[in-house]
């Protein structure tokens, strides 16, 4: 993961989202604005910074969110940069003295949202980013833009769409020139393209790699692209067991060739073993299926796979 999607990432999510994840609740009696106090039986974490710092009142303990994740699970950096990024969508409960803002109007449902907006169309800012900024060739994008799978966000972005288990919309990543993102309120599953009665499951970390990989494969027949859009939250893992429990499943890990990737990556493979169907891990030469795609581009030529078979 980049420098600057990790800030990102930080700026997404911030430490009460953790703790509460984790069993703590917040100790109003004792908390101010400037420091939030949790408690977990007896442990203790004031939160500070306005959510972005933290420190544990009973050892030298504290930093960043991460620092956090990695402290409360006894884990590293890249396991908890994975359990930091499944709370992206996770709304902490806010401190009574934190008042709602007026509204001057009710929130429309994430389906409204997602309904309200067009789907791209040749000439539209989000098809255009596509075509230039990911180098996605229009027959995939007018094939997901048919599947409805994709909407225009603002500013020349693109959404994509990730459904429930009953294919319902509950959420989308949010991708565009300068903008990476998930759906305010909205939940994360899987984005899905293929064919949904496919067996062959192939699992990236964003829709845009899930597009990607498609047109190098040239949209294998047999193959469902999903999409965990970065997180693994209890709904992803959920479709995914489903998913890998089908008869015939063929789970494919093709998350980044880096080391949230394999993180990921042997996560499915851990899965794969309990439903007991086959397990290949399959990395991009670049660190993403974009990246790679648009080598590909560049040359003129299918760049190669490295592929790991496991039974």
């Amino acid at each position: 993961m980049e420098k600057k999607d990790i800030g990102e990432l930080r700026a997404r999510v911030g430490c009460a989202a953790v703790l509460e994840h984790e069993g703590f609740a917040i100790d109003r009696k004792e908390s101010t604005r400037r420091a939030v106090k949790f408690r977990r039986d007896d442990d203790i974490v004031i939160v500070i910074h306005d959510d972005r710092g933290w420190f544990d009142a009973r050892s030298d303990a504290k930093g960043d969110v991460f620092a956090l994740a990695s402290y409360l699970h006894t884990i590293g950096f890249a396991e908890a940069l994975a359990v930091v990024g499944d709370l992206v969508a996770f709304q902490p409960t806010a401190p009574t003295w934190e008042k709602p803002l007026r509204q001057t109007q009710p929130i429309a449902s994430v389906a409204e949202r997602w309904n309200h907006r067009k789907r791209p169309w040749r000439v539209s800012a989000t098809w255009s980013y596509l075509r230039q900024n990911r180098a996605l060739p229009w027959q995939v994008i007018s094939a997901a833009t048919e599947a409805d799978v994709l909407r225009e966000g603002p500013f020349g972005s693109m959404w994509a769409k990730h459904v429930n288990e009953a294919g319902a919309v509950i959420g989308w990543e949010e991708r565009g020139p300068a903008w990476r993102g998930f759906s305010t309120g909205g939940a994360k599953a899987l984005f899905r393209f293929g064919m949904n009665e496919a067996r062959r499951i192939c699992v990236t970390e964003a829709a845009i790699d899930a597009l990607s990989l498609a047109v190098i494969e040239q949209i294998r027949p047999d193959t469902l692209y999903v999409s965990t859009g970065g997180g693994w939250s209890p709904l992803t893992a959920k479709a995914l067991e489903t998913l890998a429990s089908g008869e015939g499943a063929r789970l494919v890990a093709a998350t980044d060739n880096n080391v949230q990737g394999e993180v990921f990556a042997d996560r499915l493979r851990q899965m794969a073993d309990r439903a007991g169907c086959d397990f290949s891990r399959m990395r991009p030469e670049a660190e993403d299926w974009n990246e790679e795609l648009k080598q590909r581009r560049e040359t003129g030529e299918l760049p190669h796979t490295r592929s790991a078979h496991q039974g």
